[in-house]
């Protein structure tokens, strides 16, 4: 189903009780032939009034993160788990979301993004749920931060959502560097071409999950990448968590 006439069907929706106190649904934004997409919980007080997202405080935040990391919040396809506002930003019940995720999975699917930054403990739990990870109770979430996911040719990073640094402003800094990490993992590390992986990979002797979680993911854990700009010895047949492979 194309985008436009998703969106239609959103703005007549009243699968749930929230229609009663919306304004009007907030659709997704942003190019459908993007390949990042973000999806956060749902839209806030101002983005319910003014019926466009990331217009209110931490809005703003997330506009000045992403400015800080080179890209423009222009280029990314940009949605909500839930369509519309919930009043008194109260936690939404399993029943909201699952009347309203069908709408999430039709985009996602039309989408088809290579990367999917999810902000959020509701939303990074239904979207994993939907890829079949399990993201784990609120404190193994929070573990999560950043950390790259890969499934179904689709890479997912969990982020804490903007709003909790404007109710605490210590945390703004701290969250700034968990968003650094999209700068890493959509850029493929700088020693790849020569890296014994991608002749591994290419001979059909590695798993393509290496390669992807980490060589054209978040090189800046990998082992070898660390040994490499230290300038030390490391063995051909290391692997990217520095163990070391027999079959090579």
């Amino acid at each position: 189903m194309k985008i436009e006439k998703l969106n239609k069907k959103i703005l007549k929706c009243k699968k749930c009780k929230l229609h009663k106190t919306r304004n009007i649904p907030v659709v997704g934004e942003g190019p459908v032939d993007s390949k990042y997409m973000l999806i956060a919980q749902a839209p806030g007080r101002m983005e319910n009034i003014e019926e466009k997202m990331f217009v209110g405080p931490s809005g703003k935040f997330l506009q000045e993160i992403f400015e800080g990391i080179d890209l423009d919040l222009k280029d990314i396809y940009k949605t909500n788990l839930l369509k519309c506002w919930i009043p008194k930003s109260k936690r939404p019940n399993l029943k909201i979301i699952e009347s309203c995720f069908p709408y999430l999975k039709k985009e996602i699917k039309e989408v088809n993004p290579d990367y999917i930054f999810v902000l959020g403990f509701y939303p990074t739990r239904r979207v994993f749920d939907y890829f079949d990870i399990q993201i784990g109770n609120r404190q193994e979430y929070k573990d999560n931060f950043a950390k790259l996911f890969w499934k179904r040719e689709t890479k997912l990073i969990p982020l804490p959502h903007p709003a909790a640094a404007i109710y605490n402003g210590d945390l703004k800094e701290g969250m700034k560097k968990f968003y650094k990490k999209i700068n890493i993992v959509t850029q493929n590390c700088k020693w790849y071409e020569l890296c014994p992986m991608r002749r591994y990979y290419e001979q059909g002797k590695l798993n393509r999950k290496w390669i992807e979680l980490y060589c054209r993911g978040d090189w800046s854990i990998c082992k070898r990448f660390e040994m490499e700009e230290k300038g030390k010895y490391h063995p051909d047949n290391m692997l990217p968590d520095g163990s070391i492979a027999k079959n090579f």
